[in-house]
């Protein structure tokens, strides 16, 4: 009997002390001010309350807010603000009674990657494997496509595979090659959303330096004085370019050696996780500037001075060497920006 009272209280404790799923605050302020949500600042990207005034939005950032109310960080409301503003790196907007972002609740992502980056991801883990297993033979190159080719086409390197997820379960000391199967799943499924931002976000970078590049070259149809502001962007975009490149090259680099990857398959998740959210943070705030140069034609216009513009007040934040931007930020009269310059997605 007193086993069960004690399984009951600690069930009842456990459940009290999950995280709330949906956004659910109880000081009467926030049902008193009436139509309200929460959203990033679009000037510095602080987590905000916004509040309907008219046909005005009023916006007041999350830390003040606190400090008016007495909200403390360890109160039930203090830690569902902390929630809400991290559930802002991946949703828009929140509401109260909107659900937290899975990120946030679970580690798991908000949004699915297509089959063709699943399928990807599973190809390069087999030829992983069979290069573990097959180390004195070259390394497979070419495309992904190319990969996902050749297994499908070539029985043989079917086969192949096969032997090597045996001589993994043996290695790694599992029951059958059905267990080596389950982590290779659940490893690939990590990964594939790894594949999705390298074709949402890395390959697009890439496209708009190309782009920038190109229009860089046409100088004739400029003068110095206008072509000083497509220099800086295209500085500031290879930067930018760098390191995001750097991100995926570590997950790259991290993950490359299959067998001590599933070996350490809880702590390589973390990892993995960790930089898909840094990576989906930083897609979440290039897509506007992405969108417009997916669209952008090669003719330097006055759409295109418009958007180099727009790009350059995009980058110049986020990108520019802090002794660089100090200057810049001080001509410009920006006497706090220095103090908001780290990187926020």
């Amino acid at each position: 009997m007193r086993v069960h009272i004690a399984q009951e209280f600690i069930a009842m404790t456990a459940t009290r002390r999950a995280p709330p799923e949906c956004c659910s605050l109880e000081h009467n302020m926030f049902t008193v001010v009436g139509a309200l949500c929460f959203r990033r600042a679009t000037t510095d990207g602080a987590a905000s309350m916004i509040v309907q005034m008219g046909d005005r939005e009023a916006a007041v950032p999350l830390r003040s807010l606190q400090r008016e109310f007495g909200i403390t960080d360890d109160s039930a409301d203090g830690q569902m603000l902390s929630l809400i503003e991290q559930g802002l790196d991946f949703v828009h907007e929140l509401r109260i009674g909107d659900k937290l972002p899975a990120e946030v609740l679970t580690g798991d992502a908000s949004w699915e990657p297509r089959d063709v980056h699943r399928k990807i991801a599973a190809a390069r883990l087999q030829l992983q494997l069979l290069q573990w297993l097959r180390p004195d033979e070259p390394a497979a190159t070419g495309s992904e496509a190319d990969a996902l080719r050749r297994l499908d086409e070539d029985p043989k390197l079917r086969q192949q595979v096969a032997d090597a997820m045996g001589k993994a379960a043996e290695e790694l000391g599992l029951a059958s090659r059905a267990e080596i199967v389950g982590l290779l799943e659940q490893l690939a499924g990590e990964l594939s959303y790894i594949e999705a931002l390298r074709d949402m976000l890395l390959r697009r970078v890439r496209a708009t330096l190309a782009r920038i590049e190109r229009l860089a070259g046409n100088q004739r149809a400029a003068d110095a004085q206008r072509m000083e502001p497509m220099n800086q962007v295209r500085r500031l975009t290879g930067h930018a370019l760098t390191a995001i490149s750097r991100r995926f090259d570590q997950v790259d680099a991290q993950t490359g050696e299959v067998l001590a990857t599933l070996r350490n398959l809880d702590r390589q998740r973390a990892f993995i996780r960790a930089n898909r959210d840094w990576l989906y943070r930083c897609l979440r705030a290039w897509e506007p500037i992405l969108a417009e140069w997916d669209n952008a034609g090669l003719a330097l216009d006055d759409w295109t001075w418009g958007l180099i513009g727009r790009t350059y007040q995009f980058l110049a934040p986020r990108y520019m060497p802090m002794t660089e931007w100090l200057t810049v930020a001080s001509r410009l009269g920006k006497r706090g920006a220095p103090k908001e310059r780290a990187m926020r997605w």
